[in-house]
């Protein structure tokens, strides 16, 4: 096994086992090729798959799911449900709540102003928060020190160079909003209607979309 994992793991859950050296229990997946450092937490029904490296510190919840090739920082915060498509570094200073999809080689940053000759140290990451049940396309960036709003949906190669607002639909380089899509996914009509699942919304004088009726499903949109 090619990884410090059992020290770890033990703390948490019992009954863990080793079978052909991937680590399985009635818990999580932790696929042979993965590298999991001491003291990170592991949430109920996750799966981390093929050549990731979760770092020291990184905490994922419950159901989670790690494609080919993902890097987790020390101390990066992973929420339930969360879906880490192949090839996505997420560093520290990274926070994810629940739901939050990352399309294939996404990419987020925490550091400005980088120079490999005068390292900033960790303390000194910017933080970036990508709130619940977002969507990060595939390729697209994520300039450190912004927040994604909750169930913003960021195309995919866009620059997410600010803050972007619940429910915003981001496209370009750098990201503008073109519309606003549904908590479901779909992209919402003129009148903030969901063709998909029947949830309308509505836009405040501010800019700020609210969900006004729901379609009866408990998923926290």
């Amino acid at each position: 096994m090619r990884c410090s994992l059992h020290s770890t793991l033990n703390q948490y859950f019992v009954g863990l086992e080793e079978e052909d050296g991937i680590i399985m229990d009635d818990k999580f997946f932790v696929h042979e090729s993965s590298y999991v450092d001491d003291n990170v937490v592991i949430g109920d029904g996750s799966k981390i798959w093929h050549f990731c490296h979760v770092q020291s510190g990184a905490v994922i919840g419950k159901n989670c799911i790690l494609g080919q090739n993902v890097y987790v920082g020390s101390n990066v915060v992973i929420g339930d449900g969360c879906k880490i498509q192949n090839n996505v570094s997420i560093y520290s200073g990274v926070v994810l709540e629940n739901y939050v999809f990352c399309g294939p080689s996404c990419v987020f940053t925490n550091d400005l102003t980088p120079r490999s000759r005068y390292p900033k140290g960790s303390e000194n990451f910017i933080r970036t928060l990508v709130k619940q049940g977002a969507t990060i396309g595939a390729n697209a960036t994520v300039i450190c020190g912004n927040t994604v709003g909750g169930h913003s949906l960021i195309g995919a190669g866009g620059l997410v160079s600010r803050d972007v607002s619940d429910y915003a639909l981001m496209l370009g380089v750098p990201a503008r909003q073109v519309g606003w899509v549904c908590g479901c996914g779909e992209v919402l009509s003129e009148k903030f209607h969901c063709s998909a699942c029947k949830r309308v919304y509505v836009l405040s004088e501010t800019g700020i979309l609210t969900m006004i009726n729901d379609n009866g499903d408990d998923d926290g949109l």
